[in-house]
């Protein structure tokens, strides 16, 4: 059956490593319209590799409307379309501002969780 595909395709058509990858579109700045579906692309769950695949763009460009530094009005006005679009979901979604985690190890504030352990204070919460 395999001998077949390969008549019909050519071998140039079956994928080397088992996997397809879908072209990527040509980087473009991110305009005001996509900074809104960026939004309601976050609040629907989709991936960020998704978003940096169909909008060929830079991670960081993502993280910039999310951050409010690129199109800050654009949260707002996605605001108002998801809950016309998606009115279902609206009491389900976190619709909180983007939150940049440290991930610097010499934070003294993470510090505190380890001297807790070590002495034993952590405290437990009911």
């Amino acid at each position: 059956m395999q001998s077949n595909l390969l008549e019909a395709t050519g071998p140039a058509a079956v994928p080397q490593s088992g996997t397809t990858k879908l072209p990527t579109p040509p980087q473009r700045r991110l305009s005001a319209d996509d900074a809104v579906d960026i939004w309601i692309a976050r609040w629907l769950r989709v991936r960020r590799k998704d978003l940096v695949q169909r909008y060929g763009c830079d991670p960081r460009r993502l993280y910039e409307i999310w951050e409010g530094k690129k199109h800050p009005a654009a949260r707002a006005k996605a605001l108002e379309r998801f809950r016309v679009d998606y009115p279902s979901l609206v009491d389900r979604v976190d619709f909180g501002p983007h939150q940049t985690r440290a991930r610097n190890p010499d934070n003294p504030d993470q510090m505190v969780l380890f001297e807790e352990m070590e002495t034993g204070k952590a405290t437990e919460t009911d």
